[in-house]
């Protein structure tokens, strides 16, 4: 090693003159040499000119050296760089070495490039795993990062509810000093995707509070909409015989059926309209089948809405209506969330306890997402008419906890069950949804330096939050 060149290349790291360093510290390793601590400068360094390509070769030479170590940060590094290279499956490989040496520090700072590297290539699910590890690291000082991409993810599963508990988690995790806006506003999102309005319109409004913050065309015809579906909520009491039609089904669909030629227009549409007069045979017996099926549909159909409106009646006439309008049966949505676990337990047939369209193979899948022998508690229940959505928490007989998200259809005036989800973003009480991102292409590369004093080559900080 050229000692002259490495301290004169380290000292102008240390004044971020990164071009000069970069040059010293090509001139300090002898032909053939290895040395760890110059190729991690030389990397960090790369990073800072934004030549990312150069960084990587950089902290391959370092990770080379076995006995400079340091192998999850320079990992993280490497990964790092690949990302803002554009080689996403090649940092995925970088970063899940990083994560795995157990005397890496820091995991959450390759969780965060990792969940990053699978976003690009099209992977949510398992960029949604990595961001959740990032937020529930203890090492990770500022978790609502990690939280908000969590969301981010949750959302392009259609997994609103759980995109919902992850913003909210990240505002839990930031102070009003800091810029809330766009996490409310991703939270007022999930709120409409999760068909609930009033709680969007809520979270919009503190979004755009201050005034800073500008909604995107999408999200303010979102806002738009919210606020209209909750003024229709408000200005409409729905009668007995309202409640008693949307029970049947009518109310789903976009015409009166008491009426069908006032709000549906003509009775018997037009061929332009239609197209009949250039369908197939094929088209003519599909529908025929299809009309069929409808028959049947409307005739069971008929039979609930005299079951429901016999069992109303028997109940009571203004409280049951009520109580039914507003999501309350018996038995309860919780006595049948309990029911449910305890059959799972006793080893008991589920289907009692669910809705009556599903297959075998589905109840069978329920079961196998089901915990034997644990104790259940309910948490909450947002309720509706027609669906209703439990929220269980399962003490597991092995230790540990396992939240379940419990999705229920309205069957006479109980409830049935119809489908169950784990819900794995509540176990640590926080949701991953980060927006982690990879070292942008600029000197603000966030790269991780041998001279760490925790053995982890979290380094000196530079202007550029060199680590």
């Amino acid at each position: 090693m050229n000692q002259q060149a490495f301290e004169s290349g380290k000292r102008a790291y240390q004044e971020a003159d990164w071009l000069r360093a970069v040059t010293l510290l090509d001139g300090a390793k002898q032909s053939g040499e290895v040395s760890g601590e110059i190729d991690h400068l030389r990397g960090n360094a790369y990073m800072k000119l934004g030549q990312f390509d150069s960084a990587a070769l950089a902290y391959e030479g370092a990770l080379s050296d076995t006995a400079y170590g340091r192998r999850g940060a320079l990992s993280c590094n490497l990964g790092r760089a690949l990302l803002a290279a554009g080689r996403p499956q090649e940092a995925v490989g970088a970063l899940t070495d990083a994560v795995s040496d157990s005397s890496y520090a820091t995991p959450y700072k390759a969780y965060l490039a990792l969940g990053s590297a699978y976003e690009q290539l099209g992977d949510v699910r398992n960029a949604g795993i990595a961001y959740r590890s990032a937020a529930i690291d203890e090492q990770n000082p500022a978790p609502a990062l990690a939280l908000t991409s969590l969301g981010s993810c949750f959302m392009r599963l259609g997994r609103a509810v759980d995109a919902v508990e992850a913003y909210r988690t990240a505002l839990d995790f930031t102070t009003p000093l800091e810029d809330q806006n766009k996490i409310w506003c991703d939270l007022a999102l999930a709120y409409v995707s999760a068909n609930r309005m009033s709680e969007a319109v809520d979270a919009f409004a503190h979004a755009t509070a201050d005034g800073t913050y500008e909604l995107s065309p999408e999200a303010q015809a979102s806002y738009d909409a919210a606020r209209k579906a909750v003024s229709s909520i408000g200005s409409r009491r729905p009668s007995e015989t309202d409640a008693f039609l949307a029970a049947a089904g009518y109310g789903s669909t976009s015409y009166d059926p008491l009426d069908p030629t006032g709000a549906s227009g003509e009775l018997i549409p037009s061929p332009e309209d239609t197209g009949f007069f250039s369908v197939s045979e094929e088209d003519l017996v599909q529908q025929d089948r299809l009309d069929r099926k409808v028959k049947r549909k409307h005739r069971h159909t008929g039979l609930k809405v005299f079951i429901v409106i016999f069992l109303l009646l028997v109940l009571a006439a203004g409280g049951a209506v009520f109580a039914y309008i507003n999501g309350y049966g018996w038995p309860t949505q919780q006595a049948v969330a309990e029911q449910l676990f305890d059959a799972k337990t006793q080893g008991s047939d589920l289907a009692p306890y669910v809705v009556s369209d599903l297959s075998t193979a589905q109840i069978q899948e329920m079961s196998d997402v089901l915990p034997s022998g644990a104790e259940v508690s309910v948490s909450g229940v947002d309720r509706s008419m027609m669906e209703s959505t439990v929220y269980v928490t399962a003490t597991l007989s092995g230790a540990g906890e396992q939240d379940y998200t419990i999705d229920m259809t309205r069957d006479g005036i109980g409830w049935k069950v119809s489908s169950v989800t784990p819900v794995y973003l509540s176990e640590d009480g926080v949701g991953t949804d980060d927006g982690a991102s990879a070292p942008e292409a600029d000197a603000d590369a966030d790269a991780e330096s041998p001279s760490s004093t925790d053995g982890a080559a979290e380094g000196t900080q530079t202007d550029a939050a060199t680590e």
